[in-house]
């Protein structure tokens, strides 16, 4: 019988496959062709990823750490190419494979238009994507997760700038990739920094609990500890969009809808989660930088949030919406609730992809159409993309029983622990999540149509490799949360912070372990849903007889839908300065300094070569003459010498 783990290389290999046969045969492979080996690839991880999590999941699993050769091996200096699959390792793999599956599937439909070439072109880019954040999480060390990390920056360069013939379209992924190497140059030098500080990288030997971090420094806060956390915080505040390092992902939105989806939900944007999810002794050890990713994960959760009220493209508004719930997250991780800030990973992919494919099949319908001004009553034309879409409404918004609720609720209740303020200000942002996705909801869904003749004629339900994932999504979206139902209801009712417990019990013997009263616990709770829930109402009453004709917009409004100018302060301080001095270290040091250094060499040369040929006249006298001056002066040189 075969021993899965000793078959876990075949995860990521099958979409490498995926990706060099679509990529080398593009332009002789069919359409048809090229979307079923880009999708089946990624079934069968999936299967081996079900088949992984099945063997984790049985009693007395052991780690398993996978040493396949070595990868650097210069003096003391050892890092192999390993695996390690673990309960957080196959949780991740049956999220990136699952939902990946699905984006899969539903693309092979929404990209149909594409010319064949371009059509294999996008799928190998997509195989390549969910390759590279495969091997990102099951690296067995930082340096193979950099590996993965770097794969999926170049992945989403690629597939943002994926129709490459529109300019902005171009300067979106190269905002995207240049972002991202900011975030990624501090991820590096906190990895070299582990090198120095412990002479390894694999997790097995960084955080064993005889030999590693903990043997070897006993006291929280300690320099080292602290400048290792943040740096690699710097990589995931540029990985997973945090302030000031998110500008670029609701740009990323000139992607095509399902790499939205895929970039948003299964791939990249988790990245900083699971690295800090992984990395949680060294941040258990150092407080002060918990401290900071809490502090910044709530400003990006309310601040991304306050921006998504005033967003009228689709994507936008959902692109806003990641950065927020990403922002919740951290606010997880800063506050010790790993597997609470994991937990909400897992229902995010369900909801998140379920909307971002949702908003593709809205546009589908819609001729191309990202307004949502321009929408409307588009719930009676599209009934199963608006029940699905306002399934994954209330997940994101929290509403009980959905799977978004009980991810954020054990978010703000490890949040309140620490601080009520941290709480109230997360359950602010709670509130305006739910008013901006309702408004969302109601303008796009409700009332009557504000597009054209045309589009309410082409208006449809969108095929059936369109529907089904949103579906299957929507199941998830709906019931995903009852594997971390609180222990207030159930005893023993959160299955998922059992499973995932062996990956964080050292750091919750760390951490003070800081806890509300069960009474309190269902206080905070109900308080929280009854305020979301009457938001909801309030936004989808105020905006499904929404008229665009009386439409007036306040001063602070034109502020929060031009995004805080955000971008156009950037672009001030930052960009247009290094233009600036590009332009004058291109002239002044390079024309003038470095070219005319190398242009004045070459002319030197040959003005010397024309001048010594003039002593080739042909006349013998000269010559004699030249050899006379020549041993005259060997002469001279012969007695100055002596």
């Amino acid at each position: 019988m075969m021993n899965i783990f000793d078959e876990v290389y075949l995860i990521p290999l099958f979409p490498l496959l995926g990706f060099l046969i679509n990529g080398l045969a593009r332009k002789v492979i069919s359409k048809s062709l090229a979307g079923f080996i880009g999708s089946v690839v990624i079934f069968i991880s999936f299967c081996l990823s079900v088949l992984v999590f099945i063997n984790v999941s049985k009693e007395g699993f052991t780690t398993q750490n996978i040493n396949y050769f070595s990868f650097i091996n210069i003096d003391k200096l050892y890092i192999p190419f390993e695996f390690q699959i673990d309960q957080l390792t196959s949780l991740f793999l049956l999220i990136i494979t699952g939902v990946g599956f699905l984006i899969h599937l539903y693309s092979t439909s929404y990209m149909k238009d594409e010319s064949e070439s371009s059509y294999a072109r996008y799928f190998s880019y997509l195989n390549l994507f969910v390759f590279s954040m495969l091997l990102l999480v099951m690296g067995g060390n930082y340096v193979i997760m950099f590996m993965g990390w770097e794969g999926v920056g170049l992945c989403s360069y690629l597939l943002i700038g994926y129709w490459f013939k529109n300019n902005d379209f171009n300067n979106a992924a190269k905002k995207a990739f240049i972002m991202n190497r900011i975030g990624d140059f501090g991820f590096i030098l906190g990895i070299f920094w582990l090198i120095n500080a412990f002479g390894t990288t694999s997790y097995h030997n960084l955080f064993d609990a005889q030999t590693g971090i903990l043997s070897s420094i006993t006291e929280k806060n300690s320099t080292i500890l602290t400048g290792i956390s943040l740096l690699l915080f710097v990589g995931a505040m540029g990985k997973s969009a945090q302030i000031p390092l998110y500008t670029w992902l609701p740009d990323a939105m000139a992607g095509p809808t399902p790499v939205s989806a895929l970039i948003h939900a299964a791939t990249m944007v988790t990245a900083g989660i699971y690295m800090i999810a992984r990395s949680n002794i060294i941040y258990s050890m150092s407080p002060f930088t918990m401290m900071v990713v809490a502090i910044i994960g709530l400003a990006t959760a309310v601040f991304a949030a306050i921006i998504a009220l005033k967003q009228n493209d689709i994507k936008k508004v959902l692109a806003y919406s990641t950065v927020s719930q990403l922002g919740y997250m951290f606010l997880g991780l800063g506050v010790g609730a790993y597997s609470a800030a994991v937990f909400h990973v897992m229902t995010h992919a369900f909801f998140k992809a379920l909307l971002f494919l949702g908003a593709g099949s809205v546009i589908h319908a819609m001729s191309g159409e990202q307004d949502i001004n321009k929408m409307g009553g588009l719930g009676k034309k599209m009934k199963i993309t608006y029940v699905t879409f306002f399934i994954a409404c209330l997940a994101i918004a929290g509403i009980p029983p959905f799977s978004g609720f009980f991810s954020k609720d054990e978010i703000l209740g490890a949040a309140f622990s620490v601080s009520p303020v941290l709480y109230v200000i997360g359950v602010i942002g709670a509130l305006l999540t739910a008013f901006y996705m309702f408004r969302l909801l109601s303008l796009t869904f409700a009332g009557k149509f504000r597009g054209t003749n045309e589009q309410l004629h082409h208006v449809h339900e969108s095929p059936g490799r369109i529907t089904f994932p949103l579906i299957c999504l929507a199941v998830f979206s709906a019931i995903g949360g009852f594997v971390g139902i609180p222990e207030v209801f159930v005893k023993n009712g959160n299955k998922l912070a059992d499973f995932l417990s062996p990956i964080f019990t050292d750091s919750n013997k760390i951490l003070v372990a800081q806890t509300t009263s069960p009474q309190t616990e269902i206080i905070l709770m109900a308080v929280s849903s009854i305020l979301i829930i009457v938001v909801c109402i309030w936004a989808w009453n105020k905006f499904k007889r929404y008229d665009e004709s009386v439409k007036t917009e306040t001063a602070l409004g034109k502020i929060i839908q031009n995004k805080f100018y955000v971008d156009e302060l950037y672009d001030a301080i930052i960009v247009k300065p290094f233009k600036r001095l590009s332009k004058i270290l291109s002239n002044i040091v390079e024309r003038s300094g470095i070219d005319a250094l190398v242009n004045g060499v070459g002319k030197g040369i040959n003005y010397g070569s024309r001048q010594i040929r003039l002593l080739q006249s042909g006349f013998v006298g000269n010559y004699i003459l030249l050899m006379v001056v020549g041993l005259v002066l060997l002469l001279i040189i012969q007695l100055l010498s002596k």
